[in-house]
């Protein structure tokens, strides 16, 4: 389903992010900030249409301003009992809304699930930039917005390199795969079970050797193929 309104809670690097990439896919983008947040980050989130909420607003308003029913909401609050409790409260007022919530770790991820979050990223503070810088890559934000919106032809796979010659000593950030091979490739795991995100510019990249495994998203005919061309998929 495609949405007319992205409502984002939370004045922060993500939500701004968020608004950045997805603002050519929304007719209205809105950010919303915590009424204690009142400073702005830099001039140029002024872009974005901002407006104070608190946690115990009852909603009447927002359902007054917007379709909900044309919304989706992301959930961003970094406090995580903070988001939890938001995204109970967005949960118990509107059954239907489409609610993405970013999740610290593993526990608070299991908590906004229960909370009623449609789709959780899960987030670490160690991998907190990557993902900022995933975000900042067009190819990779068109795989984000298919899997949010729940296209279940959309699939992960681990595909082992056995013909590394055809890369020619290339980096994999190197290479655009979306346009040659059509998967994006998110991270390689290498034999010494070393892992790198390729996007991010923070991490010392590889030529792409045998033995590494590419953990890929795409749709099954394009991984199949992309299978064929380079080794074999891994369980």
């Amino acid at each position: 389903m495609k949405y007319k309104n992205a409502l984002i809670f939370g004045y922060n690097e993500y939500a701004f992010e968020i608004a950045k990439n997805i603002s050519s896919r929304y007719e209205n983008i809105r950010i919303f900030k915590l009424n204690e947040n009142t400073s702005i980050l830099n001039k140029e989130d002024t872009q974005y249409e901002v407006s104070s909420f608190d946690l115990t607003d009852d909603w009447d308003d927002l359902y007054d301003q917007v379709d909900i029913n044309e919304s989706v909401v992301f959930c961003t609050l970094e406090d995580m009992a903070e988001n939890i409790f938001l995204t109970i409260s967005l949960r118990d007022c509107f059954n239907d809304l489409s609610i993405i919530a970013l999740a610290k770790d593993k526990e608070s991820a299991s908590k906004l699930t229960l909370a009623g979050a449609s789709r959780v990223v899960p987030l670490t503070q160690t991998t907190a930039n990557v993902i900022v810088e995933m975000l900042e890559k067009p190819t990779v934000t068109e795989v984000l917005h298919n899997i949010l919106y729940e296209q279940s032809a959309l699939q992960i796979a681990q595909i082992k390199v056995e013909n590394h010659h055809l890369f020619e000593e290339k980096y994999p950030a190197e290479i655009d795969w979306s346009s040659e091979h059509g998967i994006i490739v998110i991270s390689v795991v290498h034999e010494d079970n070393s892992r790198e995100f390729i996007y991010s510019s923070k991490t010392k990249h590889h030529p792409i050797k045998n033995g590494d495994v590419f953990i890929v998203v795409g749709y099954e005919k394009d991984i199949i193929d992309f299978e064929k061309l380079i080794g074999s998929r891994c369980e």
